[in-house]
């Protein structure tokens, strides 16, 4: 069980769900959620991440049109409304909201400084969008849609960086996910893996397309990944 942060920015401020783990000092990691806001299914997420050892955040990136946005993948109304909220949202404000949640993980009582970034769907893009454009120190990115159309941002990217892809995704055709992995084919530490027979977000909890064998790979290769560039945990302190 988390609670929640509020984390400002020039123009006001937003709430962030938090987990934190047993031990510390920890590192972070930012998570980042899809259409449907900071819903259970990433609230479950960050409490795992927690549960690795990592100090987990979840900002609503939604929170200049609606604040609190918490919907239900099984709810075609929320379905809905979650996707007029992805059309009217401006991807280039909600990076600098993921600066600021950054900055503010590293900060955080009980972490180590080293955050990383993770995300889902738009989130997965915008995990993107965040490495080329800010300083994190890895990112983890999970059938980011769109992400095709920012691949002249590639070569800005230092951080390490682990891709996961559905191998039969209909909002990710094949030839999208060859031009992202083309794009950082280059760049040293990245990887990136492709989950044969699976749709567009395998790893959702209570999704519609959810893979609970391909979930599993790609959590535990994402927690290992994290564990290996952000100096995973040790220590007894508690954040405050």
């Amino acid at each position: 069980m988390g609670d929640h942060i509020e984390i400002t920015v020039p123009e006001g401020s937003f709430a962030a769900y938090r987990a934190v783990p047993a031990a510390l000092p920890a590192p972070a990691v930012v998570v980042l959620h899809e259409v449907f806001g900071v819903n259970a299914d990433m609230r479950e997420t960050c409490d795992t991440l927690a549960a690795h050892g990592f100090i987990a955040i979840c900002p609503d990136l939604f929170w200049r049109q609606q604040r609190g946005t918490d919907l239900d993948v099984r709810s075609e109304a929320d379905w809905q409304t979650g996707l007029r909220l992805y059309q009217a949202f401006d991807r280039n404000l909600g990076v600098q909201d993921i600066a600021a949640t950054v900055g503010a993980a590293a900060s955080l009582a009980g972490a180590t400084g080293k955050v990383g970034v993770l995300g889902y769907c738009l989130g997965g893009l915008l995990t993107f969008l965040a490495a080329a454009r800010l300083q994190i120190d890895a990112g983890v990115a999970f059938h980011g849609a769109d992400t095709e159309r920012y691949l002249g941002e590639a070569d800005a990217i230092s951080a390490p960086m682990l891709l996961h892809f559905a191998g039969d995704d209909e909002f990710m055709p094949e030839p999208a996910r060859t031009a992202i992995a083309m794009a950082l084919i280059d760049h040293d530490d990245t990887e990136v893996f492709t989950y044969a027979g699976c749709r567009h977000a395998f790893s959702r909890h209570n999704g519609a397309h959810y893979d609970a064998a391909a979930a599993a790979l790609a959590n535990q290769r994402t927690w290992a990944f994290f564990a290996k560039w952000l100096e995973a945990p040790g220590g007894s302190a508690r954040a405050e």
